[in-house]
């Protein structure tokens, strides 16, 4: 590695003692006992709830509502690079003022996943800080790493994290998203009791243009809203069968690469051409709490009929999905972008004073009082 200041070669480093060349430590490793009885476990295993109850306790998890007490308590506009204010995208976007371009960033993991399927899990964890990043109409480009796991020496705790880098490794590939720094935080335990693995990844990407960064909520009432990505009752792991079936089981939704780059593109592309009003991927609570979401945070309402094999699929977890936005007039350009191979849905239109998914209806101010109290309630009662 050669490094240059102003044209002149100020420094020179050989990359093989940190690449080729770098020293191997092989701990031992052992697959986890409890693996063995989880991957059969379904929602079907547990009683049915409606979707109603469902999402009346979804949208107060913790997981889900608006942290915005804690960042708001500090500067968010130093140097004045924040296109918008926190809360208002999936991504974190700053603008570089010399060139007119815009930096976006997220940083994600999903625990259970990585719990239930630690390689497949840190997969995961690339894939959608990279959607989110491609949510707000930026070119993923790098990601960085932040390794959380358990006891090393443990053989179990130590080949989750040899399976969780190897994920990281297939999905960075995969996605052409190199990995450009990280750190490694072990020895996460309490009374022998190791964190979940928890292989949080930063990805940053570029948009070419400040001006035209996609939002992640609701724009305009009348606007037609479509559902890109296959829908599939995959419950492993998920916010669902946390919060409503009170466990962390079952097998992971299912990977492809080719599918989640086309969503990119898609997304990418189409803004460019502005014909995008907003767009948001379905990931913690499904299609069901990505869309509470954005009617929160827009005051919105909307009216949703999507297409489901299972009722409680409005809150499945299948990876590579987004709903997206788009004016009616633009409504006939934005499907010619679209792929043959991709599925698509429309599912319905922005606006009125409630939310409305299949056979789930909240009214806005509810739903705000949910998503942006709650977590003020549970902090400020204990202060």
């Amino acid at each position: 590695m050669e490094l240059f200041w102003h044209g002149e070669k100020c420094a020179e480093v050989p990359v093989d003692p940190v690449s080729e060349e770098a020293p191997e430590l092989n701990r031992p490793m052992t697959k986890p006992a409890y693996l063995a009885s989880l991957a059969s476990v379904t929602i079907d295993d547990f009683d049915k709830v409606s979707n109603q109850a469902a999402f009346e306790k979804l949208t107060k998890s913790m997981e889900v509502v608006d942290k915005s007490w804690i960042y708001t308590q500090y500067d968010s506009m130093v140097q004045t690079n924040t296109i918008k204010k926190g809360g208002m995208l999936d991504a974190s976007v700053i603008r570089v003022k010399e060139n007119g371009k815009a930096l976006a960033m997220s940083a994600d993991c999903n625990v259970r996943f990585c719990y239930v399927d630690p390689r497949n899990g840190g997969a995961a964890a690339v894939m959608e800080a990279g959607r989110n990043v491609a949510m707000s109409g930026a070119r993923p480009l790098a990601v960085t790493d932040c390794l959380n796991y358990g006891n090393p020496e443990n053989p179990e705790v130590m080949w989750q994290f040899g399976e969780g880098c190897l994920g990281i490794k297939e999905a960075c590939a995969a996605l052409t998203t190199p990995v450009i720094g990280g750190n490694v935080s072990l020895y996460n335990e309490t009374n022998g009791v190791s964190v979940f693995p928890t292989p949080s990844i930063a990805t940053v990407g570029l948009n070419d243009d400040q001006n035209n960064v996609l939002m992640s909520s609701f724009q305009s009432a009348g606007n037609a809203l479509y559902l890109v990505g296959e829908t599939k009752s995959e419950f492993g792991g998920s916010l669902y069968m946390k919060e409503i079936c009170d466990t962390v089981a079952g097998s992971m939704p299912s990977i492809d690469y080719k599918a989640e780059l086309a969503l990119w593109d898609l997304v990418i592309e189409a803004n460019k051409k502005n014909l995008l009003e907003c767009a948001k991927d379905a990931s913690s609570g499904g299609v069901a709490i990505a869309l509470a979401k954005m009617v929160a945070t827009s005051s919105l309402g909307c009216d949703v009929e999507m297409s489901v094999k299972d009722e409680r699929d409005i809150f499945c977890e299948s990876m590579s999905r987004a709903i997206i936005e788009v004016k009616p007039e633009n409504c006939a350009a934005f499907e010619a972008m679209l792929d043959e191979s991709m599925a698509v849905e429309k599912i319905g239109r922005v606006g009125g004073d409630s939310i409305k998914i299949n056979d789930v209806e909240m009214s806005l101010e509810r739903l705000q009082d949910n998503y942006f109290n709650t977590f003020k309630r549970v902090i400020e009662k204990d202060i």
